[in-house]
């Protein structure tokens, strides 16, 4: 069995604070992929570079406080890759990816439009960068499985409150049809919705920090594990923590029945 977590920690230094550790630590996974870790190399004490039993790598934002994506794994990998190759999106710590034989596993931070429309343009820039590495990984004959904070909804059931945010950033019209054509002509598939295809609010794993949306779980589904058809089909169980909170995301487990 292969268990995969994603996170996005809203702050590595937060998280730590509020007991993340001793809880991946407890889970028994085999990688976890961190998402915005908000901080640098010098940021870090000794345990968050190196946690106990696992081996840690950071591909950390040139701006200090921001962004920066992390992989944690049981088995040392064969090799890492970090970063896209382009320059705008590679300074904001975006993508870190690790393979293990014919596996790759790869920790993904879409950026947010949410800020205004310099960032949405930014957002719609990576998309169009990122869209021919997501094609090529699709046809490479890899198992692929990539997981993080994408910033997108996309479909109603993603969401509680659809209707009203149908002209906002992580619901416009033109990023749900982008992970459309990801899942419908490039051959990604959703692992979470292959198990549970039908609408429900524990499929949530992001609420605003506005109002009272985290207790009355006005939430979306903005963390994905999205896998290649293979790997994909032997995802067995799913799980949304939330009975803990580390950060403004809720942690996405999935196992599959896949031999690392």
């Amino acid at each position: 069995m292969l268990r995969i977590i994603t996170l996005n920690l809203n702050g590595i230094r937060s998280a730590w604070r509020k007991g993340v550790l001793p809880w991946i630590a407890a889970q028994n996974a085999d990688v976890i992929c961190l998402q915005e870790l908000k901080a640098q190399a010098a940021d870090l004490d000794d345990e968050m570079k190196a946690p106990a039993g696992l081996h840690a790598y950071y591909h950390y934002a040139g701006k200090k406080g921001y962004s920066g994506v992390g992989l944690w794994c049981r088995k040392r990998p064969d090799k890492v890759i970090e970063g896209l190759g382009n320059a705008e999106f590679d300074a904001e710590g975006r993508y870190l990816r690790a393979d293990f034989g014919n596996l790759s596993i790869i920790s993904l931070y879409l950026p947010s439009g949410s800020s205004g429309p310099e960032r949405q343009a930014a957002k719609f820039r990576f998309m169009e960068i990122f869209y021919p590495t997501l094609f090529e990984l699709a046809r490479s004959g890899r198992d692929v499985v990539i997981c993080g904070d994408w910033n997108i909804a996309h479909q109603e059931i993603d969401l509680k409150n659809w209707k009203g945010n149908r002209k906002n950033s992580g619901f416009l019209p033109e990023e749900r049809a982008w992970v459309g054509r990801l899942l419908d002509e490039v051959g990604w598939q959703d692992a979470y919705r292959r198990l549970h295809p039908e609408a429900t609010d524990d499929c949530y794993t992001w609420w605003s920090n506005r109002g009272q949306a985290w207790a009355n779980n006005v939430g979306w589904r903005l963390d994905y594990q999205l896998a290649t058809p293979a790997l994909a089909a032997t995802a067995r169980q799913c799980t949304v923590y939330k009975a803990q909170r580390f950060s403004d995301h809720a942690p996405l487990s999935i196992d599959y029945d896949y031999a690392l």
